[in-house]
């Protein structure tokens, strides 16, 4: 068989050029893009559920534009006032800028690392004594509450949104037309599982990105042909192009 269509389980590149466009140019591919998981906002009801009380804590802990979008959404929808003291901790300078689109930017404490969770050490030590909200999605990672439990912080994690599966049969969704399907997530896993309970693997050769969606993939009985990251390839359109190149030349 060779490999002339290639599904994506993400959202479409908002850019015209990307490494799978690349691709898809050099090897004669049609690569589509679907989302197979969508994420949305806990209701105020599953929010007072979690009986966190947001002005108890004094400073908030950001991972993502979409926790900042769904913590100041719980916010408006309570009618909580954010008090100008609150500090703000973000993994990366551009989720840090991102709050301009809720606070004026230059008059709050807000601090950031350069992108990686351990980066983050010495900004945390120099603030051991603030009370540190972590907002997350219901599946998450545990990077951010390890590192507080690490250093000793007092905090409390909360979910403000879920990840859930999108509607892909309700779109009359053909997945036999597609060669190969690339995953980045276990929800994605999960989602293909909801939509098609009665999926056959057969030829389709199945992608993952990531040690857990890789597990997910092997634990729901799939076949798991192309794997990234690896040493030989550290990104999975380059995992992706060896095993088309390999693949359609045989």
């Amino acid at each position: 068989m060779r490999i002339k269509k290639v599904l994506v389980s993400q959202p479409k590149p908002t850019t015209e050029k990307s490494p799978y466009s690349d691709i898809a140019e050099q090897y004669g591919l049609k690569v589509e893009f679907r989302s197979f998981i969508k994420v949305e906002g806990v209701s105020v009801k599953e929010f007072r559920q979690e009986r966190i009380n947001i002005l108890d804590y004094t400073a908030v802990v950001f991972t993502s534009r979409t926790a900042i979008d769904h913590f100041f959404r719980i916010c408006n929808e309570l009618r909580i006032v954010v008090p100008d003291a609150m500090k703000y901790f973000c993994i990366s300078e551009a989720i840090a800028f991102y709050l301009q689109k809720y606070i004026v930017y230059r008059k709050r404490k807000i601090f950031f690392g350069d992108k990686k969770v351990e980066d983050m050490v010495k900004i945390f030590q120099k603030h051991k004594s603030e009370h540190f909200l972590v907002p997350l999605s219901d599946v998450h990672k545990e990077n951010v509450p390890g590192l507080l439990d690490d250093l000793h912080l007092k905090y409390a994690k909360a979910v403000f949104y879920k990840t859930v599966a999108s509607d892909l049969a309700k779109e009359e969704f053909d997945l036999s037309e597609f060669d190969v399907i690339i995953f980045y997530t276990p929800a994605g896993i999960k989602s293909l599982f909801q939509n098609y309970p009665d999926f056959q693997q057969g030829e389709t050769v199945i992608g993952a990105f990531g040690e857990a969606t890789a597990e997910a993939a092997v634990e729901a009985g799939l076949r798991l042909d192309i794997k990234a990251p690896t040493e030989a390839a550290p990104s999975m359109t380059m995992a992706l192009e060896q095993f088309v190149k390999l693949h359609n030349k045989k």
